[in-house]
C-alpha cells in the first residue's frame, strides 16, 4: 500500500460499521489523479466503486452518440433550453482544460468505471442528477444574478485557454462547478450552498450506503472535505432532489406584473385619452420587440427568427405561460433544421465562443436564451416610460 500511502492526503480511509471505506480526492483534468485512481482500485479490489457522477454525465461521457438522439424542439417545448446551454458550456471548460493538457474530460471517472468492471466492483452513480443541481441553483437567483451567471459562462468558455499547467492542481480544491462560476459564486452564498455543499450531502449519503465491505469512492477534491464532514449524519436525499416552484416574489410577478401593464394601458386611455394611451401601447410594443429582436441578431437568428422575437414579445410579456424566447427559438429550429452533423460536431463546436454561435443546435439555445434576455429588458426599459406618459 506504498503507493496510496504517497497520496494519503487525496485519500482518506475510514471504518463505520465494519465497513472500509476509501475516498479519492480528484482534479477532472488531472493526469496524476487518473493514475491515483486507477492504482488504488486495483490495489484494493473493492466490492463496491461509488463515482461522482450522475446518470445523464455517465451517459454522456459513456455514450458518443448522446448528442444525436436530441430532439432540440423537445428541449425548448419542455423550458429546459438554459439548463441543457449551461451544460454545453460547462462541458466546454472542461473539454478545453483536458484537451490542452492532452487528457480526457473525467478521465478519472473513466478510469475509475473501468477499474471498477476489471475487479467486478458494483458501480454506483452517486452524484445528484446535473439538471436538478443546476435547475435549483437557476430558481435561487434574480434576474440580474441569472444574467451574470450567463455570461460568466460564456466567458469560462475562452478562459480555459489561460490556464497553466501548474494551475491544474490547484483545482484539486475546486468543484468543476465551483471554479466556473467562482466569481458569481462569491456574490452568491446561496448558489454555492447548492453547487457543493448540497452534493457533498449527496455524495456522503450515497457513499455511506454503498453495499459491500469494501468501498472506494471517486469525487472531485473540492467535495473531500465536505463529504467527511458529513459522512456520519443522517440525510435525506429526497429533499435535495426537489425543484422547488418558483417563490412568492416569482408568482407575483409572472401573473401581477401582465395584470399591471394592462392596467396602465386601461388607466391611459380613459384618464389621458387615446393619445396617452396609444402612446403607452407603443412604448410597451417597441420597448419589448426591439430589444427582444435585438437580442435574437446577437444570437446571429435567421430574418424569421429576428422578426418572430420582434412580433411574440409584446404579446408573450403579457403572457404568464409563454416566453418570447420559446417563440423565436421554435422558428429558428424550424427555418434552421439542424441535422446530424450539427449534432455529431458539438463536441467540437463547444469549444470556442464561436463555435457556440456557428453550430445550429447551440445557436437555437442562444436564441432562446437571448430573446428572452431581451424581453425582460425591454419590460423594464417600458414601464418607466408609460408611467412619465401619465404624468405628463
Amino acid at each position: 500500500m506504498e503507493s496510496t500511502e504517497k497520496n494519503s492526503e487525496m485519500v482518506k480511509r475510514l471504518t463505520r460499521d465494519g465497513k472500509e471505506y476509501l475516498i479519492i480526492g480528484t482534479a477532472h483534468v488531472s493526469r496524476e489523479s487518473a493514475e491515483l485512481v486507477e492504482r488504488v482500485i486495483e490495489e484494493e479490489t473493492p466490492d463496491t466503486v461509488c463515482v461522482e457522477l450522475c446518470q445523464a454525465r455517465y451517459q454522456s461521457m459513456t455514450d458518443p452518440d448522446t448528442w444525436r438522439n436530441m430532439d432540440i424542439i423537445k428541449v425548448i417545448r419542455e423550458k429546459k433550453s438554459f439548463l441543457l446551454l449551461a451544460n454545453l458550456l460547462l462541458a466546454s471548460f472542461q473539454k478545453k482544460v483536458a484537451e490542452k493538457f492532452d487528457i480526457r474530460p473525467g478521465e478519472e471517472m473513466i478510469r475509475a468505471v473501468a477499474k471498477a468492471d476489471e475487479v467486478n466492483a458494483e458501480l454506483v452513480l452517486a452524484d445528484r442528477n446535473v439538471q436538478t443541481t443546476l435547475s435549483r441553483a437557476w430558481h435561487s437567483m434574480g434576474f440580474f444574478k441569472k444574467v451574470s451567471l450567463l455570461f460568466q459562462m460564456l466567458l469560462s468558455v475562452g478562459s480555459a485557454d489561460d490556464i497553466e499547467e501548474e494551475e491544474i492542481e490547484k483545482l484539486k480544491n475546486q468543484d468543476m462547478l465551483e471554479s466556473v462560476l467562482e466569481d458569481v459564486g462569491k456574490s452568491h452564498p446561496a448558489l454555492r450552498e447548492i453547487l457543493i455543499d448540497e452534493r457533498d450531502r449527496y455524495l456522503a449519503h450515497n457513499i455511506r450506503h454503498a453495499a459491500g465491505d469494501k468501498v472506494v469512492a471517486v469525487v472531485g477534491a473540492g467535495h473531500l472535505p465536505g463529504i467527511l464532514r458529513y459522512f456520519d449524519n443522517t440525510i435525506d436525499i429526497s429533499e435535495l432532489d426537489e425543484v422547488p416552484p418558483p417563490g412568492k416574489t416569482g408568482k407575483a410577478l409572472k401573473w401581477g406584473l401582465p395584470l399591471l401593464v394592462t392596467a396602465l394601458i386601461i388607466y391611459g386611455f380613459s384618464s389621458g385619452g387615446a393619445e396617452a394611451g396609444a402612446g403607452m401601447m407603443g412604448w410597451w410594443i417597441a420597448a419589448n420587440g426591439i430589444l427582444a429582436g435585438i437580442g435574437a441578431i446577437i444570437a446571429f437568428g435567421h430574418p424569421a427568427t429576428v422578426a418572430s422575437a420582434v412580433l411574440a414579445a409584446p404579446l408573450t410579456s403579457l403572457n404568464p405561460m409563454v416566453a418570447a424566447g420559446w417563440v423565436s427559438g421554435l422558428v429558428e429550429a424550424f427555418v434552421r433544421k439542424p441535422k446530424v452533423m450539427d449534432f455529431e460536431s458539438l463536441g467540437d463546436d463547444i469549444l470556442s465562443v464561436k463555435g457556440f454561435w456557428r453550430n445550429k443546435v447551440t445557436r437555437v439555445l442562444l436564441v432562446v436564451v437571448f430573446t428572452n434576455l431581451g424581453s425582460t429588458i425591454g419590460t423594464a426599459v417600458a414601464l418607466p416610460m408609460m408611467a412619465r406618459i401619465l404624468h405628463g
